[in-house]
């Protein structure tokens, strides 16, 4: 194949477009805008309605293979996507560049500078590896969360040759790195629901996102998605799953689709007894036995409240209901999504679990750059592959996430603050393993009956953040040794005269 990409390629991005001009309204909203689809509406009336309908005249581009947009629009990203990889260059603002997934996009710009140029960075506080991120890739912006940090900074840049950057502080300054005027795409690596705010403000500027960021759309796409619209900017998934639904997507046609499986390695726990669970340390759950990762998602994916969260955006991103997402155990991490398609056919797309690789399909979407650095698939080195359900009464979290996505509204936030808290509180000693799920239980209970379905604004999505993270300092702990009588009693290990001799 030449460097024009004739053959295949484009005619899949052509199907693709060809898909999005046959959604209906609710496809459009629901698929291509993140707007809310009705709970109960199922997967094959949203996306894949044969009806044509016009198409919405601002350019969103969304995880289902596209962007929406004029005639033209379309025409030049098709454009584009023919004029060979060497054509494009992207210039990013990187959100949590000393994190997981910052270190992560930093190995694609050393890779393939003749595509990326860094122009931000934003880091919370570790000033260290900031200052040496600076001197090498020199750009013109850097935010530094944490304002106590600023003179340690200056002090490690002293003596830097070359213009430096200019230097801003506070969660303003990470949204100005956001907004920068340099920039066309920001790269969202920020860890939870801080990376809100400049993803908002790196849509009302005009900057595509790759968004690395899955809290910020689960709390807020309500609230996400009409920004979509109104200032036209593109969104591609930066998740290794989403990524992957996002490619199997590609050329599927309308009225083709059944069903979305996302896959879960199991976590660090995947081969423990669910009796054993009460011994958990921190340093157990921060073992994940395929990806690298930080230490919250880490957490999360061993309790699987990752793969919940992973569901939620799935709906969001690609309109489908939560009957409509399966979540499958696959341990060896491979296989890092699937769609099903109506004739019963599943497109699976693969990989060694290297982060890397859905970051740099975000960045660069339409163009599949060469990457020559990362081990290459070998599947008879592999030998197998296998799968298996997932166990709810093991993992509740994963049950909690779904519960809370078909209520809709402002719960996802409740929930996502919750966890956030509750699994800050198990790495600092306060709370044990089990307690994530009992606390954020607590909380989506306590916010039952006030939860908004309508309406819903950015200060209500910000307000209950704030109240459900208070409300998760309420949650009481229990003391470890109770907790594993309760568990024995649950499971019938404990008859009622040791009970009522323990309570005595």
């Amino acid at each position: 194949m030449s460097a024009m990409h004739t053959g295949p390629i484009p005619t899949l991005i052509f199907l693709s477009w060809l898909l999005f001009l046959t959604f209906d309204d609710h496809a459009v909203k629901g698929v291509a805008a993140f707007t809310s689809v009705p709970h109960q509406r199922s997967l094959r009336p949203a996306l894949l309605s044969t009806r044509r309908r016009p198409i919405a005249s601002s350019l969103t581009r969304m995880a289902h293979a596209a962007p929406t947009g004029s005639e033209e629009s379309m025409k030049a990203t098709f454009d584009e996507a023919t004029n060979g990889v060497e054509s494009f260059k992207r210039r990013i603002s990187l959100l949590g560049s000393t994190g997981s997934i910052g270190t992560q996009t930093l190995d694609i710009i050393r890779e393939r500078p003749q595509n990326f140029e860094l122009v931000g960075l934003a880091a919370r506080s570790n000033v260290e590896l900031l200052a040496e991120q600076i001197r090498e890739f020199r750009p013109a912006m850097v935010a530094l969360e944490d304002g106590s940090k600023l003179g340690a900074l200056e002090a490690l840049l002293e003596g830097m040759e070359g213009d430096r950057p200019t230097l801003v502080t506070g969660m303003d300054g990470v949204c100005e790195v956001a907004k920068m005027d340099q920039a066309d795409m920001v790269v969202t690596g920020i860890v939870g629901c801080a990376g809100l705010l400049p993803t908002i403000a790196a849509i009302e500027n005009g900057k595509d996102v790759a968004l690395a960021n899955k809290e910020t759309l689960i709390a807020a796409g309500p609230v996400i998605v009409p920004l979509l619209k109104k200032h036209g900017v593109f969104m591609t998934p930066a998740d290794s799953e989403h990524s992957a639904i996002f490619q199997c997507l590609q050329g599927v046609p309308p009225g083709g689709l059944r069903k979305i499986i996302l896959t879960a390695s199991g976590g660090a726990f995947r081969d423990w007894r669910k009796e054993d669970l009460v011994n958990v340390r921190v340093e157990d759950a921060l073992k994940h036995p395929n990806w690298a990762m930080g230490a919250k998602i880490t957490i999360d994916s061993a309790t699987l409240m990752n793969k919940g969260l992973e569901v939620i955006e799935a709906h969001y991103l690609f309109g489908a209901s939560y009957d409509d997402i399966e979540v499958v155990i696959h341990p060896q991490s491979i296989i890092h999504s699937m769609v099903e398609t109506q004739d019963t056919s599943v497109l699976a797309q693969l990989g060694w679990p290297d982060m890397r690789l859905p970051l740099v399909y975000a960045m660069s979407w339409p163009h599949r750059i060469p990457m020559h650095a990362y081990e290459r698939l070998d599947l008879v080195k592999l030998g197998s592959l296998t799968f298996k359900a997932p166990d709810f009464d093991k993992y509740p979290c994963l049950r909690l996430a779904y519960e809370a996505g078909r209520m809709g509204g402002t719960m996802p936030a409740a929930l996502n603050a919750a966890n956030e808290m509750a699994v800050e509180r198990f790495r600092q000693g306060e709370i044990h393993y089990l307690e994530i799920p009992k606390l954020i239980e607590f909380v989506m209970d306590a916010h039952r009956g006030d939860h908004k379905t309508e309406g819903i604004t950015l200060d209500d999505i910000l307000a209950v953040d704030a109240w459900a993270r208070e409300k998760g300092r309420e949650y009481v702990h229990v003391p470890q040794k109770q907790e594993q009588q309760q568990q024995q009693e649950r499971e019938g290990l404990v008859g009622k005269a040791d009970e009522s001799l323990t309570l005595t």
